[in-house]
This record gives structure tokens, C-alpha cells and sequence, in this order.
């Protein structure tokens, strides 16, 4: 259950990939089961029933929710809650995973690893460590297409407050960090306490399930 404390993250990219994907299968699904003839109708149905709960699974359906007590992780197939006295790290690399005190490692779905992201980041960083030093050593910082001063007031200085703005990593490793803080502040209190629970995603299973079994028949009677 979603608390109003909530904090939410989810995939941006994959929510609008994941609307269009189900709006044109259901554009076309729907037009072959109504004007469709012979078995079409129901073979139609049974691929629905695959391909619909299979592309909410890995693009609406991810989503971590993080609160002073808990990590909850809702995965394509499975929904795993971990009290922050239960979570040992949360480590980023080719992907973000969340492991528990136990050695169990859970991937967040929805928080995405992005290279490139981070590639643009490490430039943002060395851009703003250069701005640094010529603000600390008052020179102008020179930019732009036309190499003006750029600063306050026109005269090409750089706020070194201005430059402190948390913008130095790429969006998923900013997630991963504010997680990690909420750990570290919170793994200790006595109502973050508590077992790892995990839960199967049956409501997306069992379509699944009954569409690939309507399709082994259907092809099985020819």
C-alpha cells in the first residue's frame, strides 16, 4: 500500500513507451477481434492477453517507493518490501540493485542505469571544477558560442555559491544517493525494523498465463 509519505520513482521514458506500445496494440487487437474472421478474434485475444500484461510488467508497473521506514520495490514480476534496518547498501553499476542484510540482491527496475547520463554528468562536473577555480581565483570564466564572460552583473565573476546546485551526477545515481542518505538516517530507528517480504506479481502472471495456454490450444486444434 502507497503511503502519502511516499517518495516515488519511476522511469519516465519507459511510462511513455510503455502508453504507446498498449494504445497501438490495443488499436489493432481490438479492430481484429471485432471485424476479424474464423479463429482471428480469438488468437487476437490470447496474443492480447500475453502481450498486454507483458509490456506493463517492464514499463508502467516498475516503481520504487521509499518513506522513513521502508524501501518498497515493485518489479516487473514481483514486489519486494525492505524496512531500511534490513537494506545493507544500495550499489550502482551496470544496474542499481538493492541488497539486504541477508545477501539477497533485488534490481530497481525503475531506476535506470544510464551511461550516457552519466558520461554528461562527468562533463557538467568538470565544467563547474573549472568554474570553481576561476571564481576562487577571480578570474573570469569565459563561455558561450561567442566566448563572452559569462557571471553576475556582466562583468564575467562566477557565484561560487551559484555552482553548488546538485546537478553533478547523472539522474539515477542522484536517486541512488538520496536512497542511500534516507538509509543512513533512518536503518537505526525502531520502527524501520523489522523482515523482508517479497510477493509475486500474480495479477500479471496470470493473464500470462491463461493467454499462453489459449494459444497452445487454438494452435494445437489448428
Amino acid at each position: 500500500m502507497t503511503s502519502t509519505n511516499d517518495r516515488i520513482y519511476r522511469s519516465p521514458m519507459a511510462l511513455v513507451g510503455g502508453v504507446l506500445l498498449l494504445a497501438l496494440a490495443l488499436w489493432l487487437g481490438i479492430d481484429a477481434i471485432v471485424n476479424g474472421e474464423g479463429r482471428t478474434p480469438w488468437l487476437t485475444l490470447a496474443v492480447l492477453l500475453i502481450f498486454v500484461p507483458v509490456v506493463t510488467a517492464f514499463t508502467l508497473r516498475p516503481a520504487v517507493y521509499a518513506d522513513d521506514d521502508r524501501l518498497r520495490v515493485r518489479n516487473p514480476l514481483r514486489v519486494i518490501v525492505l524496512p531500511w534496518g534490513e537494506v545493507a547498501s544500495l550499489r550502482s553499476g551496470y544496474t542499481n540493485e538493492v541488497i539486504a542484510n541477508s545477501g539477497s540482491k533485488f534490481q530497481l527496475w525503475a531506476i535506470p542505469v544510464s551511461l550516457r547520463g552519466r558520461k554528461r554528468a562527468a562533463r557538467r562536473e568538470d565544467r563547474r571544477q573549472a568554474e570553481r577555480a576561476a571564481a576562487a581565483s577571480g578570474k573570469k570564466v569565459r563561455g558561450g558560442l561567442f566566448g563572452s564572460g559569462s557571471g553576475l552583473g556582466g562583468h564575467g565573476g562566477v557565484d561560487p555559491a551559484a555552482l553548488d546546485d546538485g546537478s553533478g551526477l547523472a539522474e539515477g545515481d542522484r536517486i541512488m544517493a538520496e536512497l542511500r542518505q534516507m538509509r543512513e538516517a533512518r536503518d537505526k530507528a525502531a520502527s524501520s525494523q523489522g523482515e523482508v517480504s517479497v510477493r509475486w506479481a500474480y495479477e500479471i502472471v496470470g493473464p500470462v498465463a491463461v493467454g499462453a495456454v489459449l494459444l497452445v490450444v487454438l494452435l494445437a486444434i489448428g
